[in-house]
């Protein structure tokens, strides 16, 4: 197949590149916290997710939380970073399903619930317990903060410019 059929034609990888730059601005952008890694980094991604689909979405998000981590030298190690790069992807594929499946403020909800206390859960059970109590109120401020912004500026374009986005 041709690169016009495929996954990775250039307007997608074009778009992701954009996005993924964006990720890394983001990931400078920090919410205080014990480990660092809490940022505006996922805000683009879970964008992605919404406006061109699963796939494009969670490549970025993950990218983003590798951006946030390597900023601040992965305190968590690498391997702990790349298992939470991999939720950041679900959760991305979350709030996607959750968005055009049932409802936009459930969404936010349970993507806010899920990065901000599902996904430290892992990480913590491997660290220590104390990593999840220390993190917990920084990420689920900032999980808000992104999954918010993220779903108000996918309706804006949405509405305003219809064709830049999936149906």
């Amino acid at each position: 197949m041709g690169m016009k059929g495929s996954f990775w034609s250039p307007l997608r990888l074009s778009r992701m590149a954009i996005f993924i730059a964006l990720s890394y601005i983001g990931a400078l952008i920090k919410i205080p916290s014990p480990t660092g890694t809490v940022a505006m980094d996922s805000c683009p991604g879970y964008f992605v997710a919404l406006a061109w689909g699963y796939i494009e979405g969670a490549i970025v998000i993950a990218l983003g939380h590798l951006f946030t981590s390597a900023t601040v030298g992965f305190p968590l190690s690498i391997p702990i970073h790349l298992l939470i790069a991999c939720e950041m992807a679900l959760w991305a594929i979350v709030l996607r399903f959750t968005v055009y499946h049932i409802h936009w403020v459930v969404g936010i909800i349970v993507t806010t619930f899920c990065n901000g206390v599902l996904g430290p859960l892992l990480p913590s059970m491997i660290i220590s317990w104390g990593l999840f109590w220390a993190i917990l109120p920084s990420l689920i401020v900032a999980s808000f903060i992104n999954v918010t912004i993220a779903v108000i500026a996918w309706f804006t374009i949405k509405k305003s410019i219809p064709q830049l986005v999936m149906k």
